[in-house]
């Protein structure tokens, strides 16, 4: 039987990786709408299949983010087609997952969605300085795609997003959002939301006195050392989903 390296130590099939992926994937779409995100159907999340790994599940066109399942998620091959479930591809969404998968072959998943606070930080195109606990996570770990094409209509758009992004954990997308990515499901989701909190931090505070850069570190290394992502994931869904098998049909 096939085998994989999961996010814990012990072994698991090729299955139970993909369908807890999957399972998290669906979950991240409520976390999203849970946080009344999404409601336009501006964002999306990604996750890498376990074994065609240049493939990925993301929930298909027209699904209300909190009515997402594991069945509402299709499987998007390398040149955009549908390669496995039943609806139509989000475009926009293989537009810039695609090149950064591809890029970034240690991530699992990249998540990004308009924001009431990640978007309007997003239009001041800086990055984010070390004036919060949440903010040391991302200390000198994002990035800043400082483009003007927030319509990101190709392969090629998104592929310098992917090359901004780099080997960071998120990216800030000139006046279009956030974006984060992670070796899980989990930790992508849980990164972005930490990450909005971050931007609602410094849209609150005008005139912050950040921390110094050995303080700005020392937390980061506490902070991320157990996955800060995944550690927010659950911990959002015991609080606004409670079973996280009620996404899996």
């Amino acid at each position: 039987m096939n085998q994989i390296k999961g996010n814990n130590p012990e072994e698991r099939t090729v299955e139970e990786v993909r369908a807890r992926r999957k399972r998290d994937c669906a979950l991240g779409y409520r976390l999203l709408a849970a946080n009344r995100w999404g409601d336009a159907g501006d964002g999306h999340i990604s996750a890498r299949d376990p074994e065609q790994t240049d493939h990925f599940w993301m929930l298909r066109y027209g699904v209300s983010y909190h009515q997402a399942t594991t069945d509402d998620l299709v499987l998007v091959a390398p040149d955009g087609s549908l390669a496995a479930g039943t609806g139509f591809v989000n475009v926009a969404g293989y537009y810039i997952h695609q090149p950064i998968l591809q890029t970034r072959p240690d991530a699992v998943s990249a998540v990004h969605v308009h924001t009431g606070w990640g978007t309007p930080f997003s239009a001041e195109a800086r990055l984010f300085q070390p004036i919060t606990q949440e903010s040391c996570i991302f200390f000198e770990d994002h990035a800043l795609f400082d483009d003007e094409e927030v319509q990101v209509q190709s392969l090629e758009a998104g592929q310098r997003i992917a090359d901004a992004l780099g080997k960071t954990r998120a990216i800030i997308l000139r006046s279009h959002g956030l974006l984060t990515v992670g070796n899980s499901v989990a930790e992508a989701v849980g990164s972005f939301i930490q990450m909005e909190r971050v931007a609602e931090a410094h849209m609150k505070a005008r005139d912050p006195k950040p921390i110094s850069r050995e303080a700005a570190l020392f937390a980061q290394k506490d902070l991320v050392q157990f996955g800060i992502g995944r550690a927010a994931f659950r911990s959002m869904v015991a609080r606004h989903i409670g079973d996280p098998e009620c996404v899996v049909n």
